[in-house]
């Protein structure tokens, strides 16, 4: 009988953060933090909401050496430690060959949780951990940069994807950087606690520096799913014609399908509505412009597509929770203070 996380019996997310010597301690150090503060949001909008199981484990309950001279402790031992629902694998400093080396009981058990529905999380070359048990065989990953070579060569049944920051295949994640795991959190945050969550975590970690998940990650069999060539190409004139005023009706008649098919064949392709959809793209690109640009508001609503510039704000907040002008001024402050 397969057993069973505590999630399923008493609304408790099961955390493990796996250590070993010469990992980044931030690796294991920001996940913490912002699934904690993942789980504070959301339990003050809801007492109810999930709680957090965080274990810290290793081979053997002894002090862990990281690179930054910070020695950590594990909760527990492989042999002891709960099940999890979701496993960070940290990234590890310079070659990472002589320390899976010396994991075999690890090894072992990250293949056997994952065989038991937890979903792994690999950061840097962490993800050689999850590559050395088979895991990643015939599926995308990614990884540093610095040793994308050597990963080929160690793992030539791993569909290596280095011109991504994020890869997703089922229940595996795989992330480039540091900063790209942290999307991957704040991704996770949304599917635990939901979007509210998930929005102030990333205010308050890396807002300014984000783009979408979506638009950053290699999803495997994402092009399997949407098979709907016309949709794409929808897609695409939708994604390079930001500033037209053209309505979704109009689109739909230059691509000559009524609204009516469009409407059902672009929700079933892409899982969201048309409108939603283009209105996130146009959102997106506002944040991007409202933190990297001297555009006024104004200007930035036209250029995605929004004559009234009180439309655009009222949707902005809708979305984000903060006005435009708002926006700019947290981000300019993380993006330029001195503190």
């Amino acid at each position: 009988m397969k057993e069973k996380s505590k999630r399923n019996c008493d609304n408790t997310i099961n955390i493990a953060l796996l250590l070993y010597d010469h990992m980044l301690a931030t690796s294991v150090s920001l996940p913490v933090e912002m699934l904690r503060a993942g789980e504070a949001v959301a339990l003050q909008e809801n007492r109810k909401a999930p709680r957090l199981s965080i274990q810290m484990v290793a081979e053997s309950i002894k002090p862990i050496s990281t690179r930054a001279l910070i020695r950590l402790l594990p909760d527990t031992d492989v042999e002891s430690a709960q099940h999890p629902d979701f496993a960070f694998i940290p990234s590890l400093w310079r070659n990472p060959r002589p320390t899976i080396a010396q994991q075999p009981k690890m090894l072992k058990w990250l293949s056997h949780i994952w065989q038991q529905g937890t979903t792994l999380i690999g950061g840097g070359t962490g993800v050689c951990m999850m590559a050395e048990t088979g895991i990643l065989d015939n599926h995308p990953a990614t990884t540093h940069w610095h040793y994308v070579e050597q990963f080929k060569r160690d793992y030539p049944q791993v569909d290596l994807k280095p011109d991504f920051f994020i890869t997703q295949s089922e229940r595996t994640y795989c992330a480039a950087s540091l900063n790209a795991l942290a999307d991957i959190v704040v991704h996770i945050i949304f599917q635990i606690y939901g979007q509210n969550a998930a929005q102030q975590v990333e205010r308050n970690f890396s807002h300014e520096i984000r783009k979408p998940y979506e638009d950053q990650r290699y999803l495997e069999g994402a092009v399997d799913r949407h098979p709907d060539e016309l949709i794409s190409q929808i897609q695409f004139w939708l994604q390079t014609n930001l500033s037209s005023d053209l309505t979704l009706n109009e689109i739909a008649q230059q691509f000559g399908i009524s609204q009516r098919s469009f409407t059902r064949r672009f929700k079933l392709a892409t899982g969201v509505n048309a409108t939603q959809y283009w209105q996130k793209l146009k959102i997106e690109t506002a944040k991007e412009l409202l933190a990297a640009s001297n555009l006024s508001i104004q200007e930035i609503a036209f250029h995605v597509g929004y004559q009234d510039q009180a439309n655009f704000t009222r949707l902005f907040k809708k979305m984000l929770n903060l006005t435009p002008k708002a926006y700019r001024a947290m981000v300019r402050k993380k993006l330029f203070s001195n503190d």
